[in-house]
């Protein structure tokens, strides 16, 4: 069976860290690129990061120098990693792990990033 699960959200004040973690079952995602998005309340769903199969990664320019995408390979199993340093209000969202290109996505974790 193919799935994400993401976990890892929570509430965190100003200048904080959080980590998510999106544990990734099914062989084909060993091969597959790896997405983070987020969708704040009012708001559309925007990209934040990317990880490829390879180790090499993007970041939107909000988030950049402040996350860090990452990834572990096991068997049939991808866990994909977001650090989030220095944590700012306008980071609160709810956080997608998602491998955009096949279509498939977690249920998503919030994360609340008071003042």
């Amino acid at each position: 069976q193919v799935q994400l699960v993401e976990s890892g959200g929570g509430l965190v004040q100003a200048g904080g860290s959080l980590r998510l973690s999106c544990a990734a079952s099914g062989s084909i995602f060993s091969t597959n690129t790896m997405d983070w998005y987020r969708q704040a309340p009012g708001k559309q769903r925007e990209w934040v990061a990317t990880i490829t199969s390879g180790g090499s990664t993007k970041y939107a320019n909000s988030v950049k120098d402040r996350f860090t995408i990452s990834r572990a390979d096991a068997g049939n199993t991808v866990t994909v990693s977001l650090q989030m340093n220095s944590l700012k209000p306008e980071d609160t969202a709810v956080y997608y792990c998602a491998a955009f290109s096949l279509g498939v996505w977690g249920q998503g974790t919030q994360v609340t990033v008071s003042s």
